[in-house]
């Protein structure tokens, strides 16, 4: 992403030469600056003298370009090659049981292209196809649900669908940091975050036609079709308000394979593992049905040693995105602070921002749309004047929860946790312009 005074790094993490390599770009760019304001006068002369050199235009603006439809399907620009998901090195024992994570800092609005939503597998994704798989609807015990079905891609996507736009964030995400700073950029400690429109059918539609005894009925059973055996229990009260879908769509055409294609479950406001990919089956019951990724996976360490099970809600949390760790400030005088908002318990109602590690707060502006459990872009003015700073940012969501600090997170949850890290991030600024980040309490 280009941007007049932000450069980010050549890659996420920064060695020596690599920081040179950008304080030489800040001084090359200044000095270019220079070079063409003192020139303009020499300019003008050339061009009198019939200098052929001046206004000599470049080939895209004097010769045909590509045809039409030349790409089936559009690509970004080669100048952009450089913005894309990334893994995390030694993250885990094989890729295909792994992470890539958004790169967050060159992301504008709430909506991540499908090709740049982070991915989370337990066994590798697949390319399945639409015509042979098949979603079974299911009780515990036969009175639970009149009539169990089975569902063809092309039965499900002829019944009535919705569109909605929501957040999706691994409850890992952030899970790095509980100890103490782990990565540099905002890719690798938010990166496990997306925000897409997706489509479907509501889940409790589906289980009206199979004649399902809500009152019986406290939870749902999410099995999905990969190796893993990926299944999560869902309660009923998620589903009875018609949020949850059978989603086939996603920012306008149906899923990519790394995201569930040809089906997935959408669980607004709860932790990714619940949003079941490549879904084949749901089953009806009246408790939870206590899987293996529900026990022994995605709990919370206590402080006194316990595990904390069935923490599914995303609580409030933000992150400002640029400036951030890994990017460079070019010249001092005014930029623009921006980040990103979420809960899992509703919209977004404010976001502060501070520039001094947390002493003075300032309201930021909320960049429309404001949506119920979906990502909110936040905006803030900051003039530089070349001395030191810190960058945090702390939402407020419509239900009263405030994001913590790393201080008051910890002293209820301790710091040797994996999931459900929502405490307030921090990027120190250098003098010299570099970002860095760092943890403040």
């Amino acid at each position: 992403m280009f941007n007049r005074f932000i450069r980010p790094a050549p890659e996420n993490f920064l060695d020596r030469h690599q920081i040179q390599a950008v304080r030489s770009g800040r001084r090359d760019f200044l000095a270019g600056a220079m070079v063409a304001a003192s020139g303009a006068l020499a300019a003008g002369q050339a061009r009198a003298q019939g200098d052929p050199h001046i206004l000599n235009l470049p080939p895209h603006s004097k010769a045909l370009g590509q045809p039409v439809a030349a790409r089936g399907y559009g690509v970004p620009s080669e100048w952009e090659k450089n913005l894309q998901r990334r893994e995390s090195p030694g993250l885990t024992r094989v890729p295909q049981s792994s992470v890539s994570f958004s790169p967050l800092q060159g992301l504008f609005g709430i909506i991540t292209p499908s090709g740049l939503h982070f991915e989370r597998h337990h066994q590798g994704w697949w390319d399945v196809d639409p015509s042979q798989h098949r979603l079974m609807v299911n009780g515990s015990d036969e009175a639970m649900l009149k009539r169990p079905m089975v569902f063809s891609m092309d039965e499900l996507m002829r019944l009535p669908s919705v569109s909605r736009m929501h957040f999706i964030e691994c409850g890992a995400n952030t899970g790095m940091e509980w100890g103490n700073v782990a990565v540099p950029t905002v890719q690798y400690t938010h990166g496990m975050l997306s925000c897409s429109e997706f489509t479907g059918v509501p889940l409790r539609t589906v289980l009206e036609l199979c004649g399902a005894d809500f009152k019986r009925g406290k939870f749902v059973l999410a099995e999905g079709a990969d190796g893993s055996g990926m299944t999560r229990t869902i309660p009923m009260s998620m589903v009875m308000d018609g949020q949850v879908l059978l989603a086939y769509g996603q920012n306008g055409e149906m899923l990519r394979p790394e995201n569930g294609y040809p089906l997935r479950l959408v669980v607004p406001g709860v932790q990714g593992v619940s949003w079941v990919k490549y879904l084949r089956r749901i089953e009806l019951g009246d408790m939870p049905y206590g899987s293996k990724d529900e026990t022994l996976h995605y709990v919370d360490l206590m402080p006194d040693g316990l595990h904390r099970q069935y923490t599914s809600i995303q609580e409030v949390k933000s992150v400002i995105t640029s400036p951030s760790g890994g990017q460079v400030l070019l010249e001092k005088g005014f930029h623009s602070v921006t980040g990103l908002a979420w809960s899992g318990r509703g919209k977004v109602k404010r976001v502060d921002v501070s520039v001094d590690g947390g002493k003075n707060w300032k309201a930021a502006r909320l960049e429309g749309p404001v949506l119920s459990k979906c990502l909110t872009r936040f905006n803030s003015d900051f003039v530089w004047d070349g001395k030191p700073a810190f960058f945090q940012s702390r939402a407020v969501d419509e239900t009263g929860q405030i994001q913590p600090t790393y201080g008051e997170l910890r002293r209820v949850r301790a710091s040797r946790s994996i999931y459900h890290n929502n405490a307030i991030q921090s990027w120190a600024l250098s003098e010299n312009g570099e970002l860095k980040n760092v943890q403040l309490s």
